[in-house]
């Protein structure tokens, strides 16, 4: 009688039978199971981000495809410091840049707790040190009342901002009666990252016009990158804002250990990674917000952290509309206080976590996710999200997600994205004398 073998005792002798073999780690059989279970098709695949020219594969906006020259033009503008002329003083002229307050080695985030663009000064090593310019005001500044997110693998965000108002399409949809003021550009059909750098340019300050454009140098590059546009419609905030969203659709954290293991690298996350990365995609549920090859969703929770006044940001107060999220934009109270998911990929960099930047370090973010207690008593009850409950880790969890964060999604050469200089020949990315002098650019 020849007797039946269940599937799990086949699993068992599989692992067993695999132990004798030097090369095999049980633990990298559990994540890819895990993962090959997530994914929709699944292979790991779905899980894996681009090389950043491979412009087939990454996302591209509506009406914006990914060409080389694009992305050439776009490279150079974000850190292009000569843009800075509407600056409101002349002091803070030909300052700052879109890199001033996403900082390359700072994850692409402020190296501070909030990004401060005109009316900066400084940088530090990682942007730590910037803080207001003499003869400014507090609310002259260019700042933000939430922390600016990363741009990291960025192409996987449809709707941008924390609250999502930027883009015409996906979650956007049916929200036409909230497009007003800065958010009219939504009435382009553009998507989030094209339709947000066209009012980017407003709101921090930066001069568009063909005469400075001709001045810096660019007219060639504009006219290799927009051969279709006519001349008259060549050199504006539309195709600034379509360059530069190019560019940053382009800065994919593809070389972080986690990448490299699912490209078959089994040797690129240690033991104590690939744990954490089985917890993230298992017991700790972060995979239920955090998706896809970006990990990142565009979706809305409220986790009850505290707003950027509580925590010592300029010009703000409780009540900017920031801290209110994406009911700041709909104005439904089922949306009040809930917040866009933000990518997670190289948040190393930066020791600033949340909107409100309330945490400041990776272990303080894991902590609050184990507690699952809500910190900011102006968030209700009612609204906090229902995947924000204590997980019961253990503190050897705890260390292990930790290290995946901190280590298993750090990608270590983002320099590789910055370009060696500008056609303006200015310091970047921040112009003023101390910035300069910080970063050995006299």
């Amino acid at each position: 009688m020849i007797r039946k073998i269940s599937t799990v005792s086949m699993l068992a002798l599989l692992v067993l039978a695999c132990t004798h073999d030097p090369l095999f780690d049980p633990l990298d059989y559990q994540l890819e199971s895990r993962l090959q279970e997530l994914s929709p098709d699944g292979t790991l695949s779905h899980f894996i981000l681009p090389d950043s020219d491979d412009f087939n594969s990454i996302p591209q906006g509506v009406g914006n495809r990914l060409t080389a020259e694009k992305v050439a033009l776009g490279k150079m503008l974000f850190y292009e410091t000569g843009l800075a002329q509407d600056a409101i003083y002349d002091a803070g002229k030909g300052t700052y840049s879109c890199s001033t307050c996403h900082v390359p080695s700072a994850g692409f985030m402020p190296g501070r707790i909030q990004g401060i663009a005109d009316g900066g000064v400084g940088f530090g090593l990682n942007g730590e040190s910037r803080g207001m310019m003499n003869g400014y005001n507090e609310s002259d500044l260019d700042v933000q009342g939430a922390r600016a997110l990363s741009l990291l693998n960025v192409a996987y965000v449809t709707n941008t901002t924390w609250s999502g108002q930027f883009g015409a399409r996906y979650a956007n949809e049916g929200t036409e009666y909230a497009w007003t003021d800065i958010r009219e550009v939504n009435h382009m059909g553009l998507d989030g990252l094209e339709a947000q750098n066209i009012e980017g340019t407003i709101i921090h300050r930066m001069r568009v016009s063909p005469g400075l454009l001709d001045t810096l140098g660019y007219i060639p590059m504009f006219d290799t990158a927009f051969p279709e546009f006519p001349e008259s419609e060549r050199y504006n905030r539309v195709t600034v804002s379509l360059a530069l969203s190019a560019y940053l659709r382009t800065l994919l954290a593809n070389e972080a250990p986690f990448q490299l293991w699912l490209k078959g690298d089994r040797e690129a996350m240690d033991d104590q990674q690939k744990a954490g990365a089985a917890l993230f995609f298992g017991k700790a549920g972060c995979y239920r917000c955090h998706k896809g090859a970006s990990l990142n969703s565009v979706e809305f929770h409220a986790l009850g952290v505290l707003d950027l006044y509580q925590t010592g940001g300029f010009n703000t107060s409780p009540e900017d509309i920031r801290n209110y999220g994406r009911g700041g934009f709909t104005g439904k109270t089922e949306d009040m206080r809930k917040f866009k998911v933000p990518g997670i990929y190289n948040m190393a960099d930066s020791p600033f976590y949340f909107h409100g930047g309330s945490k400041h370090s990776l272990h303080d973010v894991v902590e609050y996710f184990n507690k699952g207690i809500p910190e900011n008593p102006d968030v209700p009850g009612s609204q906090i999200s229902s995947f924000f409950h204590p997980l019961n880790l253990s503190e050897q969890e705890v260390q292990g997600l930790t290290e995946f964060l901190k280590k298993g999604l750090h990608d270590p050469n983002l320099q590789r994205y910055v370009p060696t200089s500008v056609l303006s020949g200015n310091c970047f990315p921040n112009n003023d004398p101390l910035s300069r002098a910080h970063l050995g650019c006299d």
